[in-house]
């Protein structure tokens, strides 16, 4: 499958972790945490996480740990169709289509729930074709946007010639706190963005930016304890345990075995979990390069389903060679992977300062 283009978007509101640490500290759920939970969110905050910045698509995060279920439905509704849409609509043309020249639109989040789902919200925005195929996926967490692109590998298979891909997540509308060491880090690391792409079959003689195949997936049922959402008073609360760096890394031993036995350097793109991730990641395979993910983790945080593509089209502006692996994990205990080649004279033409003013476009 062709990769045609890719493009990124992030709400134009950010705070620096000790901004977050601040507004914590000045809200009323400061006061309901325990000494320990507190001293739990100064080390995280003020230390080095990995993170310089997160993006917010509302600027009133004291309100929205205190807000109800059906104000964060509320935030979700409202802005999560804007924010993949701005992406899909940067992807349309940076592809040089129109929307309603797509034949399929598929979405995933985890962040919030809509019925209809959130690609008839994008796709009436956008401007899609009413007969344009629209599929959500949902419920796969930080994990969804490779099956996503799996699904859209399938549907140009089976002759849809233009298929789009958003992963979109507003995890501002996920917002929980309690005391519960998970559901801290969970705070600490978690923002919202979007990413867009389109793609086609192998046999389209349009530029591409890149060729992917060799989709690999794992669930582990057995496992979902580790890491889930459930529902709690109407909120999403995140289950986010010690372990799963560790399940991470065993994880992707599993679906790509074969980089373990890799005589030289290679690229992993990794989904950026969080800084303790991506270190056992590079523990587990010592020969990985992981700056790109280690990149967007720095400027963007954790932003679920999203943030492997923002690795994709970083390492598409600035990485080095033509080949890499992509992985992401999340929730089920999932995970799954594909191969990516670089199309010739694709990459290298914008610098990472430039992609960054690039995502910097939505409000």
């Amino acid at each position: 499958m062709k990769l045609i283009s890719l493009e990124c978007r992030v709400p134009d509101f950010a705070m620096s972790q000790r901004d977050m640490l601040a507004a914590l500290q000045n809200s009323r759920a400061w006061d309901d945490l325990r000494d320990g939970s507190r001293q739990l969110l100064l080390k995280v905050l003020s230390g080095d996480s990995g993170i310089d910045k997160r993006h917010f698509a509302c600027s009133e995060l004291n309100f929205l740990h205190r807000a109800d279920g059906g104000v964060l439905c509320e935030l979700f509704e409202n802005f999560a169709p804007k924010l993949g849409t701005r992406a899909l609509l940067a992807a349309v043309e940076a592809a040089r289509l129109r929307p309603h020249e797509l034949d399929a639109l598929l979405v995933c989040t985890c962040t919030g729930y809509l019925c209809p789902g959130l690609s008839s919200h994008i796709a009436e925005q956008a401007g899609l074709a009413p007969c344009a195929k629209l599929f959500d996926l949902a419920g796969q967490g930080c994990g969804a946007a490779v099956p996503l692109l799996s699904l859209a590998e399938s549907l140009t298979i089976n002759g849809a010639e233009r298929v789009a891909c958003v992963a979109v997540e507003l995890s501002s509308a996920a917002f929980y706190i309690d005391d519960d060491a998970g559901v801290l880090i969970s705070l600490c690391l978690f923002a919202d963005g979007a990413a867009a792409c389109v793609c086609t079959g192998d046999t389209d003689d349009s530029h591409s930016l890149a060729k992917l195949g060799g989709f690999r997936h794992l669930h582990s049922p057995g496992l979902r304890g580790e890491l889930r959402f459930v529902n709690c008073g109407g909120k999403l609360r995140n289950i986010l345990r010690p372990g799963v760096p560790e399940l991470v890394a065993e994880a992707v031993e599993r679906i790509f075995p074969e980089l373990l036995n890799t005589s030289g350097d290679f690229t992993l793109l990794a989904h950026p979990g969080g800084r303790k991730v991506l270190e056992r990641l590079g523990e587990k395979f010592p020969l990985a390069r992981l700056s790109h993910s280690q990149r967007v983790l720095r400027d963007f945080g954790n932003m679920s389903s999203p943030s492997v593509l923002f690795v994709l089209r970083d390492w598409l502006d600035t990485g080095t060679g033509s080949e890499a692996v992509a992985v992401a994990y999340g929730a089920g205990f999932s995970a799954h992977g594909f191969r990516v080649r670089k199309s010739d004279g694709s990459g290298g033409d914008r610098t990472h300062d430039q992609l960054v003013k690039s995502q910097l476009l939505y409000h």
